[in-house]
């Protein structure tokens, strides 16, 4: 059941843009808001006993993903549905700038599951990809602010739908080709 949970959740964070532009362009498609906000109640069903940082991250974003969901339901306001994407870059930037302030920023901590006794060349690695992270989640999150103030549907789901996303794939791909040369050097 926990990975059931796990795959509608991914899906829900992939399909929000798309969702967010369908309740907003077409509003007999608003009857998708409580959907999504039992969606997001599930999600943190899910996540319920679960201890660490990811997982009250995750707890936050389910917790603002049901607040803004029924907000903008029952206020008639779309507007506010747009506003996820600042929340989720916002808590994400929370999670990896306050891990550099830790013994093991989080990006090492990930790093340490696959490979326990992580080189010391390893541990400076890390730290430098968990403040690109940060970097990264500062410029996608005010980019998602300033589609919210411009309140561009179109811009919105553009930037939060798709181009978000392949900067991150590309920064995550870049980051893996990049660990790779390096472990080639080694």
């Amino acid at each position: 059941m926990r990975r059931v949970m796990q795959g509608v959740s991914a899906l829900l964070m992939l399909a929000w843009p798309f969702v967010v532009w369908l309740a907003v362009s077409h509003p007999s498609w608003r009857w998708l808001l409580p959907l999504v906000a039992v969606l997001f109640i599930l999600r943190l069903m899910a996540l319920g006993g679960r201890k660490g940082a990811l997982s009250l991250v995750g707890k936050w974003l389910a917790v603002a993903g049901v607040a803004l969901s029924l907000a903008s339901w029952l206020l008639s306001n779309h507007q506010l549905l747009m506003w996820y994407p600042v929340v989720v870059n916002g808590l994400m930037l929370a999670l990896f700038g306050g891990s550099l302030f830790s013994a093991m920023p989080l990006v090492e901590r990930l790093a340490r599951l696959r490979e326990p006794e992580l080189p010391p060349r390893g541990v400076i690695w890390t730290r430098r990809v968990t403040q690109v992270w940060c970097l990264f989640f500062i410029f996608n999150g005010s980019i998602a602010l300033v589609t919210c103030l411009i309140n561009n549907l179109l811009w919105w789901t553009w930037w939060n739908g798709l181009v978000s996303y392949l900067l991150m794939g590309l920064l995550m791909a870049g980051e893996w080709l990049l660990r790779q040369r390096m472990r080639k050097q080694a």
